[in-house]
């Protein structure tokens, strides 16, 4: 039997390098290439695409946006989509559409089944920061989201992770290379 693959609309901005001045030559070469359904924008001195792409999967739309960014041919590249794996206790409250008070409970094991993700870091005295990813875990063991939200944090962490090594190693190859040896090496 075939199964049906259902295409959505997905929203999401890509921070680009590579381009430092959005010319009608630059933005016309994005369109050429794929880009008609993104608005090019330069935003706090970054270039950025915020594309509503049709997709499978927010993966996919992402996959798809990267490659036609830099088919474009104006020296372009994609540094990170622009989503933010650290999040408040506010943050993780909005995600949920749950209260602050109600998220707090969690994390405090007041309520729920306990065994909420450590904070990742402390910004400054009593602001944590959790990560997304983890939460959405966490969420999803204990059926507080959907698995799709569980697997679009994980997509596109993992879409960040590569494009963060990719730059690493375009700034220091070298050294990427040795830390990746010494880590592989060790596990």
């Amino acid at each position: 039997m075939n199964e049906r693959i259902c295409e959505c609309e997905h929203d999401f901005t890509l921070v680009l390098t590579g381009v430092n001045e959005l010319t009608q030559g630059v933005v016309d070469s994005f369109y050429e290439a794929g880009c008609d359904d993104a608005t090019i924008a330069s935003r706090c001195g970054r270039v950025v695409a915020t594309f509503s792409r049709t997709a499978p999967s927010l993966k996919d739309a992402i996959l798809s946006a990267i490659h036609c960014i830099r088919r474009a041919g104006v020296g372009a590249d994609v540094l990170r989509v622009d989503y933010c794996n650290l999040v408040t206790q506010a943050d993780i409250a909005r995600k949920i559409s749950r209260s602050r008070q109600l998220v707090h409970q969690y994390m405090t094991g007041a309520r729920g089944p306990g065994g909420f993700p450590s904070p990742a870091c402390e910004i400054s005295d009593g602001t944590r920061l959790w990560f997304w990813c983890e939460v959405a875990y966490w969420l999803w063991q204990n059926d507080m989201i959907k698995e799709d939200v569980l697997r679009d944090a994980q997509q596109v962490e993992a879409i960040n992770s590569v494009l963060e090594m990719e730059w690493q190693k375009r700034a220091n190859r070298e050294l990427t290379e040795e830390v990746i040896k010494a880590v592989s090496a060790s596990s």
